[in-house]
């Protein structure tokens, strides 16, 4: 008989600590704490958490944001690194999924930085890592995905997670409040998510943070407009919806805290005999959707073949920690999201 997972969700809406790393994964191993506290098996995090949005660039001008970029590249992290080593160790005592964004830096290009959302999950099945994109993990909590704010709108991404077995979604957001005057932020990312939940017959658990006092006396200095600007309402949705497409609950818009939610994934079977769009209700006849999934990389060298090695090749076993790639928001630059995984 099938069976499938019961849990509560956490989404957690608030501020880092603007900037600074160390501070910032201080406060992420707090709140998994207190989640956990409260039941949580699946905790999610903002966009780039870790550690801040580079608002600058919305409110200012490249020349006057440089300065700002500098700060955003040292604060950002490495990964595997120790950073995310200590989110995991965190994870793995309170025995919880995370979801979290950060900012990546390139270990190649210390200029290079990624809009990276890192899962730490527990496997039910132990995979080798790889830096493939877009996959839906397989956890004890059940299929995971997740995609980073404006992917979120990304209807071939969206597809892509469902037809490969999505129950579980994360949507990670930042607060914006630089957007058109007319424009409602916070109505905006809960229509991405019921139009997720709805289409997927899924879970979908937002994320986003807020814009704290602290951020906008840092900003204000160099950009006179910044409180101006920073300080519209409606800006930060954190909630969390059904396989209907309808909020559980209430959710956060612009405050601060964590919204929790009892999470039953067999609601996700009767809604799909109307409407499977990865199923039945499809028309694979017509549409064929390819994803490619190799690894990009900057550069490929293509060196002379060397003569044939004589050492004995031994296979390594499962001590690595696994890493895969998956696709995020191409701000502030190209943009990847990567997986770590913590066996629990």
């Amino acid at each position: 008989m099938l069976e499938l997972p019961r849990f509560k969700a956490a989404a957690v809406q608030t501020a880092p600590v603007f900037l600074d790393t160390d501070a910032t994964v201080d406060k992420v191993v707090r709140l998994i704490g207190e989640a956990a506290a409260n039941g949580a098996r699946l905790v999610a995090f903002p966009e780039v958490f870790v550690a801040g949005y580079p608002y600058w660039s919305w409110i200012g001008n490249p020349i006057e944001g440089s300065p700002w970029f500098e700060k955003l590249a040292r604060s950002a992290i490495e990964i595997p690194g120790p950073e995310i080593t200590k989110i995991a160790q965190a994870a793995a005592r309170h025995k919880t999924h995370v979801v979290v964004g950060v900012n990546e830096r390139n270990r190649h290009g210390i200029g290079t930085l990624y809009n990276t959302l890192v899962t730490i999950a527990e496997k039910l099945t132990w995979a080798p890592g790889d830096a493939s994109a877009l996959r839906v993990h397989d956890t004890s909590i059940g299929p995971l995905g997740s995609l980073a704010c404006g992917e979120n709108t990304n209807t071939l991404a969206r597809f892509a997670l469902i037809a490969e077995g999505e129950l579980v979604h994360v949507a990670s957001y930042i607060s914006l409040p630089v957007a058109p005057p007319d424009y409602d932020m916070a109505d905006a990312i809960k229509v991405r998510a019921a139009a997720h939940s709805f289409e997927g017959k899924l879970f979908t658990i937002v994320s986003c943070s807020t814009v704290s006092e602290e951020i906008i006396r840092a900003l204000e200095a160099d950009f006179p407009k910044a409180r101006e600007l920073l300080s519209r309402r409606n800006s930060a949705f954190s909630g969390v919806l059904g396989p209907d497409g309808r909020v559980i609950g209430q959710p956060l818009i612009d405050e601060e805290g964590i919204v929790y939610a009892d999470i039953d994934l067999s609601r996700c079977i009767q809604p799909r005999q109307m409407h499977d769009i990865a199923g039945h209700y499809n028309r694979f006849d017509v549409f064929d959707l390819r994803v490619n999934r190799r690894p990009l990389r900057s550069v490929r060298f293509d060196d002379a073949a060397e003569p044939a090695s004589i050492e004995p090749v031994t296979e390594r076993g499962e001590e690595a920690e696994p890493v895969s790639a998956a696709p995020g928001r191409p701000k502030p630059a190209r943009s990847a999201v990567r997986r770590t995984e913590v066996r629990q």
